[in-house]
């Protein structure tokens, strides 16, 4: 499927198309409408791509596990589809998610607050195959790569990404075949991709072709260089990893008209990293009286790692231009900052959510 084809997928009866950041490689943020839904249309979806999408038949592709094991093993698409399968509900959120609201903006990729989504993935857990390998007792890492590759730091690079030994063999940690029920499209990573729940996206590594146990902490350019807390105001420099609480308003959209003199009732997702649920999503408004936050209704989640939606009825008490303000809280009790957490390279932006509305 052509990038344009992708883009232009039916959903129901009509068209809902991403909003393109870049061409080449093509990066585009979720359609606004498509983030009101409990799963996230395929077509809808945002798409992350570094060096451009590979293009590999099913029948080709091939799983290599080495590194410090004692059993290497070779595994094939259709083997991997005859094992027992696991689906989970996934929130997947790009670190860079919401950079173009720090000051000053870091650089990168200029994203609003859609690159974000949630979709169902079924695959195979990852350790259902590495058990087979005979991991040796002193590996402290898995290194995942893909079949992308390109220029980084003056060098030819594939894109990889490594993770601990207890978060890859981790039941919840997939080798997705699936999303939503149909198999993998290749701007999400066909045939097959890491998910790996709770961490932020750029852990789910697409066109998934390798993985090697190392003895020692892995430190290749998209986990020590790219994708790091760089001179972080609040957060520990390091490799970004577990998502942070957050929440979006998906209606009414940014500068809608609300009509006065009637309810309005605002809507929206919350969600937070490893599966640690959301117990509170509170929504203040500056027209009421005390300035006060409200908390709102929660709609019970599909799954630890799904996003939970909200509603609070909203009664407008005069017209004119106003501001709507949502904050989520998880079970650990972190809530969301007034204020994006600024670092060098613009990861984990999650400041209260906010939109502007008119009544009328």
């Amino acid at each position: 499927m052509t990038p344009a084809a992708f883009r232009q997928e039916r959903v129901g009866a009509s068209v809902w198309a991403p909003e393109v950041v870049t061409t080449d490689p093509y990066n585009a943020q979720t359609a606004s409408a498509a983030l009101a839904e409990p799963v996230t249309p395929v077509g809808a979806f945002f798409v992350r791509d570094h060096f451009g999408v590979p293009q590999t038949e099913p029948h080709r592709w091939r799983l290599r596990l080495g590194g410090a094991v004692r059993a290497p093993l070779d595994i094939g698409y259709d083997e991997l589809l005859a094992m027992r399968p696991r689906e989970l509900d996934v929130v997947l959120e790009c670190a860079g998610n919401g950079r173009s609201l720090m000051t000053p903006r870091p650089p990168g990729l200029p994203w609003g607050e859609r690159a974000v989504g949630c979709a169902r993935f079924a695959g195979v857990p990852f350790r259902d195959v590495a058990t087979r390998v005979r991991i040796a007792p002193d590996a402290l890492e898995f290194v995942f790569a893909g079949a992308d590759s390109g220029q980084a730091h003056g060098r030819r690079v594939a894109f990889e990404r490594s993770l601990p030994l207890a978060v890859a063999l981790h039941p919840d940690t997939l080798l997705a075949t699936h999303m939503n029920g149909e198999p993998l499209v290749p701007e999400h990573g066909a045939p097959v991709r890491l998910v790996v729940p709770g961490r932020y996206a750029v852990t789910d590594v697409k066109w998934l072709v390798g993985a090697r146990a190392v003895t020692a902490p892995f430190a290749g350019v998209f986990q020590a260089a790219e994708y790091v807390y760089v001179e972080s105001r609040g957060t520990p420099d390091g490799p970004v990893t577990t998502m942070r609480v957050k929440s979006l308003i998906t209606a009414p959209e940014p500068g809608a008209t609300v009509p006065g003199g009637t309810e309005t009732v605002v809507r929206g997702r919350a969600w937070s990293g490893t599966g640690v649920p959301v117990r509170q999503v509170e929504v203040r408004t500056d027209d009421s009286a005390d300035r006060a936050w409200h908390d709102a209704t929660l709609d019970p989640p599909a799954g630890p790692y799904a996003w939970t939606g909200w509603s609070y009825t909203w009664p407008p008490r005069r017209p004119g231009r106003h501001r709507l303000l949502a904050r989520a809280t998880d079970e650990h009790g972190d809530t969301q900052p007034p204020r994006a957490p600024w670092n060098a390279q613009g990861y984990g932006c999650n400041p209260v959510a906010s939109v502007g509305v008119v009544v009328v």
